[in-house]
């Protein structure tokens, strides 16, 4: 009798329903189309409709694909996969992508622990072998296997000469290693900023060396900080002379093609220090007590056309870049602050939307021009206040009946359709840093909040709502500006810290933006109101560019695209050329051959836009460091808004610049991270040191270089809770310990 095989295991044979096949992918990770007919048995017309099968759960969605013909469950991941470190969140912890495919999948967080191997740990921007594993709640997290790739890395550092050595010390805050010259040092001086490629060649003892290839500035140079964060960022600088001369070519508008808008009373409303104006609004009241009101735009797709070097690099560049001291611009300046700046007394071409609001606050209609306008004034948000407020200037006074007066009326109107639908009411800090007149840091303040902004701010919502609006109507594709709801994990992380404070969340209701201004509101003013503010920003997803609507959460939208910054936001050129097709307003709007790369363009502009984030908190963080480092020894009042396995992240009321206690140096004991009640817990005494808790710290180190500071905790701990269980020790703990070993006064302790 012939020998039988392994036994096959039971399956029903035919073609299976939705959810057995769902069911199938589910266990099997992923599979071809020809491993799924031959699990079920398939042959002839089943195989047909198995196709058909798979078409249709992927236009629904309900299945992810990779490669050319792999089919997995959405948002199903490999056991294994190559991945890509994408983001660091604000607690220290990296967050990854899968490198190909798995578009469909949110970032996963790199599960601490072994997070390192012989090169050190990772960081944003490497690419990583990875296994990854499903938590308890049903999510998922990455263990590193190794890094892959290899090649010379290149970094930036800074010279320094010591005993005729010369050594180059990045200036990355996670970097510790340091490298000597791979030849002789030839000009290179102590605090030169120089570019460098790392060895490929390992060395088993000492530093790694490396050459340099560029020189880029000095360390004592006041700008410095703001160059370094361009080139550590990858930051796309000037242009190249084709697009300059195309620049060059542009000439002022005419008439023909366009509504003729510059008898209607324009103004413009900015920052003080506001170089360019892409934006100008007025209003004029209904007789039924509404209120017309009219959003202008630089018409940046007149000037800047689909193939041409200009918009090659715009598309590049995808935004401009804000540092504290300079602009890296999306235009040349030529055109950005010349005939695309809404310049008051000058003739502009303009996109311009006429949105119509009845007295509660709801709009009943818009229409789309292109035109021709005239800027009656330009001002500055601190005029258009202090007029509101009763103190008009010279040129505010004459302005105010006319076109001050009707646009508060108005905004207020609209304030009342905006309480209606109840965007999330965070509340944002922002830090100004001022320079002296030697170029360093005079002093850092925190950005004044005027209601003047937020009359502004809800005039470009609005006018952002009716280009998505239009565009939808038209049937035209576009680049959306969206924001998903709060993942399962983060509500979950949100009810876990509001526990620990005494304030109820309930954990089966859905997370609305009502929910969480009624939780802040709850809150503020209160000694829980500033860190439940700071949680409940952190609780959010980040929003992005798609062409696919999934709503803006934040604002409590179904459909918001940006259409009012074309000078400085590539995604609003898009939609500007999309309208100007869409209603046929001339011969420039969207080309048929950028429609198939939208989904291309909006992820490139993504990552350029938070590329641009990091690069200028970067830069604000190195300033901050800066003007901080004559009061080493300094002891500050701050707050607890970051707890991790390695110390706490301090933010200071002086100047919200942030740093890092060390959690080697908070006593006599271990310290454990418990980071369901997000604090560090004593493993001997369980004294405590929580999220939102106010503290002094004295600043122990400030690393201009780097924008790292180093404080030292002069607080004790909290006591002990008495009904929490006591944490165990642990391996977190332990690396906690080896990774700051040196105290708080070590160069190693001041990384993070």
């Amino acid at each position: 009798m012939p020998k039988k095989g392994p036994p096959k295991p039971k399956r029903a044979q035919g073609l299976p329903d939705r959810e057995t096949l769902l069911a199938f992918l589910r266990e099997a990770g992923e599979a071809e189309k020809a491993d799924i007919a031959r699990a079920f048995g398939l042959k002839g017309e089943d195989r047909r409709a198995l196709r058909h099968m798979l078409r249709d759960l992927e236009a629904e969605g309900a299945l992810g694909k990779r490669g050319r013909r792999g089919f997995s469950e959405a948002g199903a991941l490999p056991p294994v996969g190559v991945v890509d470190v994408i983001d660091r969140d604000v607690d220290g912890d990296l967050f990854v992508k899968l490198a190909k495919g798995g578009d469909d999948i949110q970032p996963v967080r790199l599960a601490p622990g072994r997070s390192e191997d012989a090169a050190g740990a990772p960081g944003v921007g490497d690419r990583l072998l990875v296994r990854f594993e499903r938590r308890e709640d049903g999510s998922f997290e990455a263990r590193l296997i190794k890094r892959i790739g290899g090649g010379a890395t290149k970094l930036l550092g800074v010279v320094r000469k010591h005993k005729g050595e010369a050594r180059i010390e990045p200036v990355d805050r996670k970097s510790r290693d340091s490298y000597v010259l791979a030849g002789a040092p030839g000009d290179l001086k102590d605090g030169d900023l120089v570019l460098i490629a790392a060895s490929e060649a390992e060395r088993k003892y000492g530093p790694k060396r490396a050459k340099v290839l560029e020189t880029i500035g000095r360390e004592d140079d006041p700008r410095a900080a703001s160059l370094l964060a361009i080139h550590a960022h990858g930051i796309p600088i000037g242009f190249s002379e084709a697009a300059e001369a195309e620049a060059r070519t542009a000439i002022e508008p005419g008439l023909s093609g366009r509504e003729d808008l510059r008898e209607a009373p324009f103004v413009t409303i900015d920052p003080v220090d506001a170089r360019d104006h892409d934006d100008a609004v007025y209003a004029e009241p209904t007789e039924s007590g509404g209120w017309v009101v009219w959003v202008a735009i630089a018409d940046v797709a007149a000037y800047v056309r689909a193939g041409t070097a200009l918009d090659a690099e715009a598309r590049e560049k995808g935004n401009s870049t804000y540092f504290p001291d300079r602009v890296e611009p999306m235009l040349p300046e030529v055109l950005s602050n010349g005939l695309c700046s809404l310049r008051q007394g000058e003739n502009r071409a303009c996109m311009a939307v006429r949105m119509v609001f009845d007295k509660t606050g709801r709009k009943t209609g818009h229409r789309f021009v292109r035109g021709l306008m005239r800027s009656a004034a330009k001002l500055s948000y601190q005029q258009v206040q202090a007029a509101h407020d009763g103190t008009p200037d010279d040129a505010t006074g004459p302005l105010m009946e006319r076109v001050l007066e009707p646009l508060w009326a108005a905004y207020g109107t609209m304030l009342k359709g905006r309480e209606a639908r109840s965007p999330l009411a965070i509340e944002s800090v922002e830090r100004r840093v001022q320079f002296g007149a030697d170029g360093k840091v005079a002093s850092i303040a925190v950005r004044e909040q005027l209601m003047s902004m937020q009359l502004i701010e809800e005039m470009m919502v609005q006018a952002n709502v009716c280009a998505a609006e239009t565009l939808e109507q038209k049937k035209v594709p576009l680049i959306y500006r969206v924001h998903d709801t709060p993942s399962l994990e983060k509500l979950q992380n949100l009810a876990d810290f509001l526990f620990t404070i005494g304030v109820p969340w309930s954990k089966g209701e859905p997370a609305t933006t009502a929910r969480f201004n009624k939780l802040l509101g709850q809150t503020r003013g209160g000694p829980h109101g500033e860190i439940a503010n700071e949680v409940v920003l952190r609780t959010q997803m980040q929003a992005h560019y798609s062409d696919d609507n999934i709503g803006h959460f934040g604002l409590n939208l179904q459909r918001y695209a940006h259409f009012t910054s074309p000078i400085r936001r590539y995604a609003d050129l898009i939609v500007h050329r999309a309208l100007i097709r869409g209603l046929d307003l001339g011969h420039d709007g969207l080309a048929d051959a950028e429609i198939p790369r939208l989904k291309d363009t909006a992820d490139r502009i993504t990552f350029a836009e938070r590329r641009s984030m990091a690069a200028e908190r970067d830069a604000t963080d190195r300033y901050v460091a800066a003007f901080l480092s004559d009061r080493v020894g300094t002891e500050f009042i701050g707050r607890v808004t970051g707890v991790t396995r390695f110390g706490l992240f301090v933010k200071l009321a002086e100047t919200g610049a942030d740093g890092l206690v060390p959690v080697s140096s908070l006593g006599d004991e271990y310290f454990v991270h418990d980071d369901r009640a997000h604090a560090l817990i004593g493993d001997r005494t369980g004294r405590r040191y929580l999220l939102g808790m106010e503290v002094t710290v004295k600043l122990v180190e400030a690393t201009p270089i780097t924008g790292g500071l180093l404080f030292e905790m002069i607080t004790p701990a909290l006591p002990a809770d008495p009904t929490a269980p006591r944490p165990r020790l642990g391996v977190r703990r332990a690396q906690g310990r080896d990774k700051f070993k040196g105290g708080p006064g070590g160069r190693k302790t001041g990384r993070r």
